[in-house]
C-alpha cells in the first residue's frame, strides 16, 4: 500500500525509556494475535540497547519532538486498561486484517487519547500500524511486510501484565524478553481446546463438505512443487476423489497426521473413506510429489547442458505422470556414443539430415562422398549414413510418438509367451537322464510349473494381474520368451501418416531422396520405436499387477490379523515333527508359558508319549490344542483325533485346530524371541508362537515381517519397498483400531500404534517398567519423545483399562516425580505439574482426548455420569436421548459435528474391555479328520480360507489340502451384499460353504465351488 505521509500525530511522542516498547509493539501492530505464538518468539531483539529502536533505524525521527497535542494524554490515565479488549486474539480472527481505513481511524484515536506512556498506547493500538505513523521514524509496516523485515521486528513485543504496563520501563528488559510467551508455549502443547474437525467445519459441514484449502494455499502447494497443475485438482482426477476431500487429505498429510487418525478422528474432513482409500490418495500424492522432484532434476540436468528453452520447461512442468515425462524428455536423453546415429553425427552428415527433409531440392548426396573416409566413401554410405540420423529424429519426435500410440490403442495388441530354446534343451537333457534311470533334476520340475505359459497369448487390455506376474517371473527365471505383437496395420498406417504428413520434404524431392525417408521411417519403426512401445506396455502390465498384488496382500493380512482371538482357556501349542519330535507349550489364558516338552509321537513308545499328553493336559486343564501346519502336521492331527475319539483325556472335552505356523521358524530366532523368551530352546519358542497365534492373533503376527506369514502371491516380483510399505500401513491400521492396553502390551505391539517408533514404544515400555502402570491418559505426556503431535496422534488407540492396572500392580504408587518432565522436555515443565494421578473412566474408551469436553457435556446431558460408561444403564439413557433428538439436533447443542458426537456414543455405550474383533471368526476346533482320499465330486463341505490370490481362494476343508475356488466361481449373487464391492469378495479366516468339483490325487489339487459366505 501506499506509504502515508506523517502527520503531527506521529509526531507527538517522546522518546524516553518507555517510548521503546511502544514503538515496537506498534510496528507488529496489526498482527497482534501472532505476538501471542511461542513458536515465532525471538527474544534477541530484546537486547537492543534502549535509546534506539532497532539496530540499524534511522535516527532523523529523534528531531520530531512537537508535542502539541502531548499534554491530553496525561487526562486519560485509564489507557492502560484498554488493551484487555484486543488481549483476547485467541480466536486468531486478525489474521483477516482490518480493512486500511479502519486502521488509520483507530490509530489517530488512539494516539490522541494516549497519555507520554508510550506503554499505555503499546497494547491499544497494536492494529494501527499501517497508518505509516513509525514511531521510530522506520519503515512501514506494509513495506516491513513486502521485505520481511517486519515479522522480525514483531516478535520483539510481548503480552505484559497490567501492572507492568502501569510501570513502565523500569523493568522493560525483562518485560521485552517476552515472558508471557514462554507460560503460553507450555500451556498450548498438549491443549486440544477444539476438535480439528470443528475447526475445519463450514456451513456445508453438515452435508459432509468442509472447506478446500484456500487459494493462497493452493498456489503455496504449486509453488513449492513447481509445476504447472494444480495438485489438488490432478489428485482429484486421478483418484476419482471429490476435489474438497483431496485438499483437505493433502492438509492432513502435511500436518503428518497419520492414516488410522484421519480415518477415526476426522472422518468429517474425508467424507468417511475407508483407510484403503486414504492411502490409495495418500499414494499417488506421494507419486505427484516424486514426479515433481524428478522433473526439478530433469530440469537442472537440460539447463547444465544447454538445452533447455521456456517452451520445454513449460512442457516438463506440465508433465502429469512419469511417463509423460519420459515421453517429453526423451528426444533430449543422451545417447550411447555408439549407436547409428551418434556415428553419421561424428561423420559430420547432421546437416545433410536435415536438408533431406527442409530443403531436399539443395541436397546433393555427391557432394558429401569423401573417398577414403569410412562411411562416406560412397553415395550408399552417405545415404545409409543420413537415413540413421533421420531414423533416430522420428523415433524421438513427441509428435511421432503420440501418433504411434494412438494408433496402437486402437488396434488388438498381445503378449505371447513361449518357452525358451534354453529350457527345452534343459527338458530333453533331463528326459535322457531319466531313460538312463539318473532321475530328473528339480529344474525340470520347477520349468513344470509353467508349463500354463509354454504358448500362451492374451490381449494387454485383458491380461489377468497374476498372469503377468507369472510371466516375468518365468521370463526372469530364463524359461519363458516373451513379446509384445502389434499388428502390422499399425505399421502400415504409421509409415504412411511420416511419408505423406510430418515427415514429408518442404520442396521438391528426387525419388531417391524419397526412398531415403522411406527406409529411414521404416527403419525407425522396426529398430527404434517397436522395442520402446514393447517395453513400454511391459511396464505398464507390471506396474498394474503390482499394485494389485500388493493390494491383495494388504486385504489377506488385514483378515489374518482381525480374527478373533481366542480368550479364557489354556491352549498347547504344537509345533511337529518327525525325527527331532513335536515341541510342545502349555499357555496361560493371558499367554505365560506355563510349560514347554517335547514328545516323539511318530517313533516308537507312542503309548509312554500319549500318556505324557494326558498328563499335561489334566494337571493343566488345557482343552485346546493348536497344531501347525507344517511338517508331520496331518501324521499329528491323526495322532491327536485318535485319542480325542477315545476319550482319552477324560474328564475333559479336548478340541484341535490347525494354523499356520509360516514365520514362526524365522521368528523364533529373531532378537524380539530372545528379548521375550531367553531361556527357550528356538524350537520350543515356535511351538509358543504358534499357540499364541489363536490366542492373540494380532499381537503374535505383528512380531514376523508380514512377507513371512505366508499371505498373497508373487511377494518377490513385486517391489520391496512399495509391498512394505503397504503392508505396514495396515498393521497400523489395525493395531490403533483394536487399541492396545498399554500397561500389558509388548513393545513391539506398541510401535505399530499409530503416531509412535520403535524409540517411543521403548520409552514407553521403560516407564512402564520403572514408574508402575500408567493411571491414566495424562502420564504419557511424562514419557520422553511424547511430544504434542505424537500424543495427538496415539492417545486415541490406547487405552487404561482398570483391571489390568490392578493385576499389573496391586499397590498403585503416584505414576511421575516432577523432575521428570523437564528432563524429557523443558517446555512442559508445567504441565507435568497438572498432571492428575487418579483414573479417569475416558481413558477406557476410543474417545479422544479433545472431545472430553464434549462427551462429559454429552453425558450431562443424557442424565448419567462417567462412572456408568459402558454399563447397561447408561446406554439405554443413550438410547433414549438419541430417539428423542437426532445425533444431528444433539450434535447442534453440543457445538460439535454429528461425527465426533457418534463417536463418542460408540466409546460411551461399548462394554468394558469391547474387542472389535469379535465380529471376526475364530479358529474352527474340531475333533475328528477326513481325508482327501473320502472326497467325492459333488460333496458339500464347509471350511475357511486359507489364502486369497489373485485368480482365487483357497479354503482349507480338513483333508490336508486346500482346495481351490477359481475367481470365475465367486460370483456376485453367492455373496453377502456387504462384500460385494470388495475385488475378490473373500479373505483368510471367511467360512465358506463350498461343493467339490474335481480331485487330482496325484497332483494333490482339488477344485472348489462356491455356495454361499457363512456368517
Amino acid at each position: 500500500m501506499m506509504r502515508r505521509p506523517r502527520t503531527t500525530t506521529a509526531k507527538a511522542v517522546t522518546y524516553n525509556e518507555i517510548d521503546l516498547d511502544t514503538s515496537f509493539s506498534q510496528e507488529s501492530g496489526d498482527k497482534e494475535d501472532e505476538d501471542w505464538s511461542p513458536s515465532e518468539t525471538k527474544p534477541k531483539a530484546s537486547t537492543r540497547p534502549g535509546t534506539s529502536c532497532a539496530d540499524g533505524e534511522k535516527k532523523p525521527p529523534v528531531k520530531r519532538t512537537p508535542k502539541a497535542k502531548e499534554p491530553k494524554a496525561p487526562k486519560e490515565p485509564k489507557a492502560p486498561k484498554e488493551p484487555k479488549a484486543p488481549k483476547v486474539p485467541r480466536e486468531r480472527k486478525p489474521r483477516t486484517r482490518k480493512p486500511t481505513a479502519e486502521r488509520k481511524t483507530q490509530a489517530a484515536n488512539s494516539l490522541k487519547d494516549s497519555g507520554d506512556s508510550g506503554l499505555a498506547g503499546s497494547n491499544g493500538e497494536k492494529i494501527t500500524d499501517n497508518s505509516g505513523e513509525d514511531k521510530c521514524g522506520t519503515q512501514t509496516d506494509s513495506t516491513k511486510e513486502e521485505s520481511g523485515y517486519r515479522m522480525k521486528e514483531e516478535r520483539v513485543s510481548c503480552v505484559l501484565s497490567e501492572a507492568q504496563q502501569t510501570d513502565g520501563g523500569a523493568d522493560e528488559g525483562s518485560s521485552l524478553y517476552g515472558l508471557g510467551t514462554k507460560k503460553e508455549k507450555e500451556e498450548d502443547d498438549f491443549t486440544f481446546d477444539e476438535p480439528c474437525l470443528k475447526k475445519q467445519k463450514t456451513s456445508a459441514a453438515c452435508l459432509g463438505q468442509p472447506a478446500a484449502l484456500p487459494s493462497s494455499a493452493e498456489r503455496f502447494q504449486r509453488n513449492e512443487l513447481n509445476m504447472s497443475w494444480d495438485l489438488v485438482e490432478l489428485l482429484s482426477t486421478l483418484t476419482c476423489v471429490e476435489r474438497w476431500v483431496c485438499a483437505n487429505i493433502v492438509k492432513l498429510l502435511r500436518e503428518e497426521n497419520t492414516v488410522p487418525f484421519i480415518v477415526r478422528y476426522r472422518k468429517e474432513m474425508i467424507n468417511h473413506m475407508d483407510a484403503d482409500a486414504v492411502r490409495d490418495v495418500q499414494m499417488v500424492y506421494e507419486e505427484l510429489c516424486t514426479l515433481a522432484k524428478k522433473t526439478q532434476s530433469v530440469v537442472q540436468t537440460l539447463k547444465k547442458d544447454g538445452v533447455l528453452t521456456v517452451e520445454l520447461e513449460e512442457n516438463l512442468r506440465s508433465c502429469r505422470s512419469a511417463d509423460e515425462l519420459d515421453h517429453v524428455c526423451s528426444p533430449y536423453k543422451k545417447g550411447s556414443k555408439l549407436t547409428k546415429a551418434r556415428r553419421a553425427k561424428a561423420l559430420g552428415l547432421e546437416a545433410a539430415a536435415s536438408a533431406l527433409t527442409e530443403s531436399p531440392h539443395t541436397l546433393d548426396l555427391r557432394s558429401w562422398v569423401k573417398p577414403g573416409t569410412e562411411g562416406l566413401s560412397s553415395v550408399e554410405e552417405v545415404a545409409v549414413g543420413v537415413g540413421h540420423i533421420l531414423a533416430d529424429k522420428i523415433s524421438k519426435d513427441p509428435e511421432t510418438l503420440t501418433y504411434v500410440k494412438t494408433l496402437c490403442e486402437k488396434s488388438l495388441v498381445t503378449i505371447q509367451s513361449s518357452v525358451s530354446k534354453s529350457a527345452t534343451k534343459e527338458k530333453e537333457t533331463n528326459k535322457q537322464r531319466a531313460e538312463q534311470n539318473q532321475g530328473t533334476d528339480k529344474k525340470t520340475k520347477d520349468i513344470d510349473k509353467f508349463h500354463l505359459y509354454f504358448d500362451f497369448t492374451s490381449n494387454v487390455q485383458r491380461i489377468q494381474p497374476h498372469q503377468t506376474l507369472a510371466i516375468n517371473r518365468g521370463e526372469s527365471l530364463k524359461f519363458l520368451t516373451v513379446k509384445v505383437n502389434i499388428p502390422d496395420w499399425v505399421k502400415i498406417n504409421f509409415t504412411d501418416w511420416c511419408i505423406n504428413n510430418r515427415w514429408r520434404p518442404k520442396t521438391f524431392a528426387r525419388e531417391e531422396l524419397r526412398a531415403i525417408i522411406k527406409g529411414a521411417v521404416e527403419d525407425s519403426y522396426k529398430r527404434l520405436i517397436l522395442p520402446f512401445l514393447s517395453r513400454s506396455y511391459r511396464t505398464k502390465l507390471t506396474n498394474a499387477a503390482e499394485k494389485e498384488s500388493i493390494a491383495m496382500f494388504g486385504q489377506n493380512l488385514r483378515q489374518c490379523l482381525l480374527v478373533c482371538p481366542v480368550r479364557g482357556c489354556v491352549i498347547m501349542g504344537v509345533d511337529p515333527g518327525y525325527r527331532h519330535g513335536c515341541k510342545l507349550a502349555v499357555l496361560s489364558p493371558t499367554s505365560q508359558i506355563l510349560h514347554t516338552d517335547i514328545v516323539y509321537l511318530h517313533n516308537s513308545g507312542q503309548r509312554r508319549e500319549a500318556e505324557k499328553l494326558r498328563h499335561l493336559m489334566i494337571t493343566y486343564s488345557c482343552t485346546r490344542v493348536v497344531i501347525g501346519n507344517g511338517t508331520a502336521c496331518r501324521e499329528t492331527e491323526s495322532f491327536f483325533s485318535d485319542l480325542i475319539s477315545r476319550r482319552y483325556f477324560h474328564p475333559l472335552d479336548v478340541s484341535y485346530c490347525i494354523t499356520n505356523e509360516a514365520g514362526a521358524s524365522i521368528y523364533s530366532v529373531s532378537p524380539e524371541a530372545v528379548k521375550e523368551m531367553p531361556d527357550l530352546d528356538p524350537n520350543l519358542r515356535s511351538a509358543v508362537s504358534i499357540g499364541r497365534r489363536v490366542q492373540d492373533p494380532l499381537a503374535e503376527l505383528v512380531k514376523i515381517d508380514p512377507k513371512h506369514i505366508g499371505i498373497g502371491t508373487y511377494q518377490h516380483d513385486v517391489s520391496a519397498g512399495a509391498l512394505k510399505a503397504a503392508l505396514d500401513g495396515v498393521v497400523e491400521e489395525c493395531v490403533s483400531f483394536v487399541g492396545v492396553d498399554i500397561n500389558i502390551c509388548s513393545e513391539v505391539l506398541m510401535r505399530h500404534v499409530a503416531g509412535l517408533n520403535a524409540g517411543t514404544a521403548r520409552n514407553l515400555a521403560e516407564w512402564r517398567e520403572q514408574k508402575g502402570p500408567f493411571i491414566n491418559r495424562e502420564q504419557l505426556k511424562l514419557v520422553k519423545g511424547m511430544g504434542p503431535k505424537t500424543y495427538q496422534q496415539c492417545v486415541g488407540f490406547i487405552r487404561i483399562n482398570p483391571q489390568t492396572i490392578q493385576s499389573v500392580k496391586p499397590s498403585l504408587q503416584p505414576a511421575p516425580t516432577l523432575p521428570e518432565k523437564p528432563v524429557a522436555k523443558k517446555s512442559k515443565g508445567k504441565t507435568s505439574v497438572n498432571i492428575p494421578t487418579s483414573f479417569n473412566p475416558l481413558d477406557q474408551t476410543c474417545i479422544h482426548p479433545e472431545s472430553y469436553y464434549v462427551a462429559q457435556r454429552f453425558i450431562s446431558l443424557v442424565g448419567g455420569t462417567v462412572d456408568q460408561i459402558g454399563s447397561a444403564d447408561l446406554r439405554h439413557c443413550v438410547e433414549r436421548k438419541v430417539r428423542t433428538s437426532s445425533v444431528e439436533e444433539l450434535a447442534f447443542t453440543l457445538d460439535t459435528t454429528p461425527e465426533t458426537l457418534k463417536l463418542i456414543i460408540d466409546g460411551l455405550t461399548e462394554p468394558p474391555g469391547f474387542d472389535m474383533r469379535q465380529n471376526f471368526g475364530k479358529a474352527d476346533f474340531k475333533r475328528g479328520i477326513v481325508s482327501m482320499s473320502d472326497l467325492r465330486v459333488g460333496a458339500v463341505l464347509t471350511g475357511r480360507v486359507d489364502n486369497t490370490t489373485l485368480f482365487g481362494a483357497f479354503v482349507d476343508i480338513g483333508v490336508g489340502r486346500s482346495g481351490l475356488i477359481h475367481k470365475s466361481n465367486i460370483t456376485l449373487d453367492k455373496l453377502p451384499v456387504s462384500q460385494r464391492r470388495r475385488s475378490l469378495a473373500l479373505g483368510p479366516g471367511e467360512r465358506v460353504e463350498v461343493r467339490v468339483l474335481n480331485v487330482d490325487a496325484q497332483r494333490g489339487r482339488i477344485g472348489l465351488d462356491l455356495i454361499r459366505v457363512l456368517q
